[in-house]
C-alpha cells in the first residue's frame, strides 16, 4: 500500500524492488548522499538570505543551526552567534 498519492501503485512497487536490490553498503552510501545534499542546501539558503556572510560565517550559522545554541556555543565559545 502507498502513502504517496502522486504515484501509482506499478512505480512504487519498482521502486521498492530497486531500494531491495541494493546492498547495505550501497543503502548507506544513499543515505550519506541525501545527508549531504541536504546541508548544501541548508547552507545555499543561509548564503541567500545572508549574502553578506563570508563562507567561514555561513559555516558557523549553519552549525549554530544544526547543533542549537547551546551546544554551538559550547563548541565554539568565541564565535559570533549569526542568523542561520
Amino acid at each position: 500500500m502507498s502513502l504517496r498519492t502522486d504515484t501509482s501503485p506499478d512505480a512504487d512497487r519498482v521502486y521498492y524492488d530497486y531500494l531491495r536490490s541494493l546492498t547495505g553498503e550501497q543503502r548507506v552510501q544513499m543515505a550519506v548522499d541525501l545527508i549531504e545534499e541536504a546541508d548544501q542546501l541548508s547552507r545555499d539558503g543561509i548564503a541567500s538570505r545572508h549574502p553578506e556572510y563570508s563562507p567561514e560565517q555561513v559555516h558557523l550559522a549553519f552549525l549554530r543551526l544544526l547543533l542549537g545554541d547551546e551546544l554551538f556555543v559550547a563548541s565554539q565559545p568565541t564565535a559570533q552567534l549569526l542568523d542561520p
